[in-house]
């Protein structure tokens, strides 16, 4: 059991499965209660009423609605203290049932744009962590070789770029564990510890773009050229940001396949995108669901949101999301063009209440009109399948208590992942 206290309310996560736990008062009908704890370590408490708990949505219940505000308020202090993640890039956080191992930096991988990108941020590859989820019940030894044929999941986290971890505490982990329990065929997932952006008043500026893709492909070589799995059988996974990056590296692998020096692996065999930061440019600022689902999600476009741009996007500046397909893929600035030509089989899933639902309907759009609508397993079968729940905030899968759209969305995945 680990908790975190972000005065005034605390957040309990269970080691097992990262659930996010609210205290409740039974006794009060009309009041939920959390405890809090101050510097002293003594209790505290806040009380919240219904009418507080601002039901946007008409199918949602006071529970539901309450949970959103929560979720809002602790991702907001999250954004304005700086508060890490609970594990990070510079070491292997050990705890029961902890598989980590370290992953070496593919240097020799980086090249063409990528490569003129890492230099102008001045960003070198390093040797990372990276998480072994294991399907329960499993007797499969942490890194041992891919069987053929084996199935396997590198998965990028979310969090803006900013936050978030791939340590098996972390949030993000539910849909890991999730993927992990709906879906049979899925034995083991990978999880990478990819560095995280931070800037102003935090930093003076580290681990601007491309660090996160440079360490997603050192994932994905790691999954290759140590452990043996076929690129075909290689599923990349994202949620929110790590969506963005899962989409970045698919496309770093399809646009240099040509390459010869260096020889990079084929592309995955498939990706799930799960409500992806589809475009960091300023395209999609001020209208549409990005402020009329502001109260039906616990993302907004504030200086949180510009905060994480700046931090990602740092000494490149801003333009490069205005400008980039592998930062926004869904960008609708003037003279903006992206192709998906030669990218596998898609999974797209949104929430019909989240404020990045346009930007992530126009990415499905544009990816059907490159590969098609469908499952991508028969022959002329076009290759992208889109899930949307109606009243889903962003990220609903990492909310255990987002049922029962979260079961379903993950079986929905399973199916499409066994088709």
């Amino acid at each position: 059991m680990q908790t975190h206290t972000f005065l005034p309310i605390t957040f309990i996560y269970n080691g097992e499965d990262a659930k996010l736990s609210l205290s409740t008062a039974a006794s009060e009908r009309a009041l939920y209660r959390f405890p809090a704890c101050d510097d002293s370590g003594s209790n505290s408490r806040l009380s919240i009423d219904y009418a507080s708990s601002g039901r946007a949505r008409p199918s949602w219940t006071f529970k539901r609605a309450l949970l959103l505000n929560v979720v809002r308020h602790f991702t907001k202090l999250t954004f304005e203290t700086g508060t890490t993640p609970v594990a990070n890039h510079l070491a292997i956080k050990s705890g029961k049932g902890v598989n980590g191992v370290w992953i070496d930096p593919a240097t020799e991988l980086i090249t063409g744009d990528l490569e003129k990108w890492a230099e102008i941020a001045k960003v070198k590859a390093i040797r990372l962590p990276g998480y072994w989820f294991h399907q329960k019940g499993s007797n499969v030894s942490v890194g041992s070789p891919a069987q053929p044929g084996e199935k396997v999941v590198l998965n990028l986290h979310g969090g803006a770029y900013v936050r978030m971890s791939a340590h098996p505490s972390d949030p993000t982990a539910n849909i890991v564990k999730g993927l992990l329990k709906h879906t049979p065929s899925i034995r083991r997932v990978f999880s990478v510890e990819y560095r995280l952006s931070s800037g102003k008043p935090f930093s003076d500026g580290l681990h601007p773009f491309p660090t996160a893709l440079i360490d997603a492909l050192a994932g994905y070589n790691y999954l290759v050229n140590v452990v043996g799995y076929s690129p075909s059988d290689i599923i990349i996974c994202g949620d929110s940001a790590g969506g963005n990056l899962a989409h970045a590296l698919t496309r770093y692998l399809v646009e240099n396949q040509d390459s010869t020096n260096p020889k990079l692996p084929a592309p995955p065999g498939a990706l799930i995108l799960l409500s992806p930061w589809s475009d960091l440019s300023k395209s999609h600022d001020g209208k549409g669901s990005a402020v009329n689902y502001v109260n039906s999600d616990y993302l907004s476009a504030d200086n949180r949101i510009e905060y994480a741009k700046d931090a990602f996007t740092g000494p490149h500046g801003r333009v490069i999301a205005d400008s980039s397909p592998y930062i926004s893929p869904a960008c609708i600035l003037p003279g903006f063009e992206v192709s998906f030509k030669g990218f596998p089989r898609t999974f797209i899933n949104g929430g019909g209440g989240e404020v990045l639902i346009d930007q992530i309907r126009l990415l499905r759009d544009r990816m059907v009109a490159d590969l098609g609508e469908g499952d991508g397993v028969k022959g002329g079968e076009g290759k992208v399948r889109y899930y949307e729940v109606p009243d889903g905030c962003h990220d609903y899968l990492v909310l255990s208590p987002h049922e029962p759209e979260r079961t379903e969305t993950l079986k929905a995945i399973a199916r499409w992942v066994e088709a």
